[in-house]
């Protein structure tokens, strides 16, 4: 070995380089900061305006938003903002995008290259929900859509800067109890192993659409309230590793890492693209109430807050997205559907969860008297 001092000063030079700026390699895009975001739906006729929405995410201090298509009129507003902006390729424009490169190049350069970097798109989400959907000619071109997209972020030179996507519903999995029993369904598996392997080798997530309230809903006999809602209670020991879980959010989480694991993506960051509690519904769905949604929405927002992982992977901090912004008063479906939001349509906070409104609330906080003190960034 030789000794250090005898080595050439511009050896050591090249070496302390080498290490102050890595040679460049397939690095993951960070498209989160923290682990807090929201979703910012707009099947609505009564919310506020794209820079009003804007106003009232910097007031409520929120860095990370998804949104459901590509809006130019929100893709404007959220010019200088600085926030995280994740858009999205409807699932009526998947077989589209699959045909060719350059209808997904067509896409890009109408969505995103003019947007940049004023407005900070970060991610795409290419479908929603489509795998274990009832739509099952979208299967295939999900998988040709997704590669021809990330085709045409690699033509554009923004593959390392634009993370891409899709979120899962929890139908996709075959069982998800105890959590270390879950896997995909084998129906789904021609399907899944091409995604799964494309987006281990472009280092993207996955992300899952997990709803403690909808599987509450489907069996309240059997399923506490309590365990559903963050609030003290017995909890759940997985017999096949001893783990113990005190909240459905995190068991869902572990079931979808367990589902990888089965899958051979061990290393494949699980992410929530959609989670939250409706405040009012239809009489069949159980549990449904301004109570519990404020009561899960705040209880959400401490654990993500603390930046923790789940007893399955304790040192990867979970981030999810919380639906939704606002109620959707056009969105079809059970009632639930259009009481997701956190905020009113005139900006004023529909519970107290330590946020802040556009206007000054009227919202009792007597329930939860704890407030938020410290920001999410």
């Amino acid at each position: 070995m030789v000794p250090a001092m005898m080595v050439p000063r511009t050896a050591l030079l090249l070496c302390c380089c080498l290490l102050a700026f890595p040679p460049p390699g397939p690095l993951a895009v960070e498209a989160f900061v923290g682990g807090y975001g929201i979703n910012y739906g707009r099947i609505a006729n009564n919310i506020p305006s794209p820079d009003k929405v804007v106003e009232l995410l910097r007031r409520a201090k929120i860095r990370n938003v998804k949104i459901y298509d590509a809006d130019h009129s929100v893709l404007d507003a959220f010019k200088g903002s600085g926030i995280n902006l994740v858009i999205a390729i409807p699932n009526g424009l998947v077989k589209d995008m699959a045909a060719n490169t350059s209808r997904s190049m067509d896409w890009l350069n109408q969505n995103v290259q003019p947007y940049l970097p004023e407005t900070r798109i970060v991610g795409i989400t290419v479908g929603n929900e489509v795998l274990g959907g009832q739509d099952q000619s979208l299967y295939q071109p999900l998988v040709d859509a997704v590669k021809n997209v990330y085709d045409g972020l690699k033509r554009l030179h923004l593959e390392s800067k634009i993370e891409l996507f899709t979120p899962h519903s929890e139908a996709v999995f075959a069982t998800s109890y105890p959590p270390s029993a879950c896997v995909f369904k084998e129906e789904l598996m021609a399907y899944m192993k091409p995604l799964l392997d494309f987006f281990a080798m472009i280092g993207s997530p996955f992300y899952v659409n997990a709803y403690p309230f909808l599987a509450y809903i489907s069996d309240p006999e059997h399923i506490d309230i309590n365990y559903a809602l963050f609030k003290p209670n017995k909890g759940i020991v997985d017999p096949n590793t001893s783990l113990h879980y005190d909240n459905m959010f995190d068991a869902q989480i572990d079931a979808a890492y367990a589902a990888l694991h089965a899958a051979g993506y061990d290393d494949m960051e699980v992410r929530v693209a959609e989670t939250g509690w409706a405040s009012s519904g239809d009489q069949n769905e159980a549990g449904a109430s301004s109570e519990n949604a404020r009561t899960y929405n705040f209880n959400l927002r401490k654990r993500l807050f603390l930046r923790t992982g789940t007893p399955l992977k304790p040192k990867r901090p979970v981030k999810a997205y919380i639906f939704a912004l606002f109620n959707e008063n056009q969105k079809p479906g059970a009632g639930s559907e259009r009481h997701y939001g956190l905020f009113l349509p005139d900006g004023r906070i529909s519970y107290d969860i330590g946020v802040s409104g556009l206007l000054p609330s009227s919202a009792s906080s007597s329930v939860l008297s704890i407030k938020m003190t410290v920001d999410l960034d």
